[in-house]
């Protein structure tokens, strides 16, 4: 929805007071308001202070961000469509070890990194990994053993593994090619 700031939170007091049943009479009692100022506010003829805004929602027991709903906000979003996340190199990356991001946010939004991770050859020697934050690991294909600290999980299609990103991971064994998996990665702050 787009419009001033005073027409949204007019159509949205409207639409509460229309919706709890109220006549603008009662809803301006309520709110300790006059009915003409309701009419104001409802007709977008006026801004209102926090005050008016709180006894507003007081008055429709709605919570005050409700009269808000509908402002545009500007706020990122990342699409990639299959097959075309960009591709990411990494220790431990080499052939036959494909790491795509799937989308990452930036600034303070940058909380989550999703990857898919394809390994299609063995390798002898695997890296170990560690970083900040928590990291989760979802099998889609294939089977492998995954360690963390001093243990180690069998992986197959379906499982799940959530952990400390701080502790030594990586892969350990390779046992059913290819494999792919999402990491997603948390981090803080």
């Amino acid at each position: 929805m787009s419009g001033t700031l005073e027409e949204i939170i007019a159509q949205r007091t409207k639409e509460y007071r229309q919706a709890a049943g109220l006549s603008a009479t009662v809803l301006a009692r309520r709110a300790g308001l006059s009915k003409a100022m309701l009419s104001k506010i409802e007709n977008a003829q006026t801004s209102c202070s926090l005050t008016t805004l709180a006894r507003l929602a007081e008055g429709l027991e709605i919570p005050v961000t409700a009269l808000f709903r509908g402002v545009d906000v500007e706020s990122e979003a990342v699409f990639t469509p299959a097959g075309h996340g960009a591709e990411i190199v990494r220790r431990g990356t080499r052939i036959g070890h494909r790491y795509q991001l799937l989308g990452a946010l930036r600034g303070v939004h940058r909380r989550l990194e999703p990857v898919l991770v394809t390994l299609t050859e063995s390798s002898e020697v695997f890296p170990l990994f560690q970083h900040p934050g928590t990291e989760c690991l979802y099998m889609l294909e294939g089977v492998m053993v995954y360690g963390h600290g001093m243990s180690s999980y069998t992986l197959t299609p379906g499982d799940c593994l959530q952990f400390d990103g701080a502790g030594p991971h990586g892969p350990q064994r390779l046992i059913e090619l290819p494999i792919r998996f999402l990491s997603v990665t948390a981090w803080p702050g």
